[in-house]
């Protein structure tokens, strides 16, 4: 079984030095194990939100992993509070403590949940295009079988009961809406969604090469370039400079554009920035 999903995988060669954040669950276990067949020298890298009472489990569930396929182990605590968004805080509470460049165990289903995701948030080529294939070599690889590597290796894997939590709507899509696009579409869809996912990224890419050609600085070259390669240099330009963690939105980017066609003096971008123009030019200011 391991040759074949190596196979799909996207690890560097072997004997290169990779990290590997590693939860306890099947996906991740999967990436440790992987990762080390491949050749990798590997630092399994467990992080302790503070959330759950069995954690300390958890991380020793990962530790004797690490040990028995030969990885180094690193653990780290990063409290997370319950509340409101608990699944994004303790996203972005992970990413801080996880060293930069991190491998993740995201699979196929997980490409096909976020694309859906992104559907229903109105998400352009960029958001369509799912998660970006980089640091996660198990892409073309699915959920179940992630779970039955460690079943046939006799790995207890963790078992995370906010997965079954129908309050995030990751979960509503993972238990309702994938199943009943399934049985509608009387086929696996996954596969499907993770190919369309992979075209849309293609064309994400080629757009974004044509938009290196605009100066989004210069209003009369934004106000006369096609809209859609306006849209994405005025996006990438806007992201860069405020340092946001996400791209404006598309209402954002229509006023920006009113103000390149001198529609408008300035408008805000979120964030305490502003756009102006003077002179022609376009300038972000706090």
């Amino acid at each position: 079984m391991i040759p074949e999903l190596l196979g799909r995988c996207t690890f560097p060669p072997a004997g290169t030095l990779v990290d590997c954040a590693v939860s306890g669950g099947p996906d991740s276990l999967t990436l440790l194990v992987l990762s080390r067949e491949a050749g990798c020298r590997v630092t399994a890298w467990h992080v302790d939100h503070g959330i759950r009472p069995d954690s300390a489990a958890e991380a020793e569930v990962v530790a004797s992993t690490a040990k028995r396929w030969g990885a180094a182990f690193e653990t780290r605590t990063a409290n997370c509070k319950p509340g409101p968004n608990l699944e994004a805080r303790a996203r972005m509470t992970r990413y801080g403590v996880l060293p930069e460049g991190v491998l993740t165990g995201h699979t196929a289903d997980d490409q096909a949940e976020t694309v859906l995701l992104n559907l229903m948030r109105g998400a352009g080529p960029a958001g369509l295009a799912g998660i970006d294939p980089t640091r996660r070599p198990l892409l073309a690889i699915r959920r179940h079988e992630t779970r039955a590597l460690c079943d046939s290796l006799g790995l207890e894997a963790v078992q995370d009961p906010s997965n079954l939590d129908p309050t995030h709507s990751r979960n509503r899509i993972r238990h309702e809406l994938l199943p009943l696009l399934c049985d509608i579409a009387k086929r696996d869809v996954v596969p499907i969604i993770a190919r369309s996912a992979g075209l849309m990224g293609n064309l994400r890419d080629l757009l974004d090469q044509l938009a290196t050609t605009i100066d989004p600085t210069d209003a009369r070259a934004v106000a006369e370039a096609p809209e859609t390669l306006a849209q994405v240099a005025l996006r990438r330009w806007i992201q860069s400079e405020t340092g946001s963690r996400y791209p404006p939105d598309a209402a954002t980017i229509d006023r920006v554009l009113a103000v390149a066609r001198n529609q408008s003096r300035s408008t805000d971008v979120g964030g305490g920035w502003r756009i102006s123009r003077s002179a022609q030019r376009l300038g972000l200011s706090r």
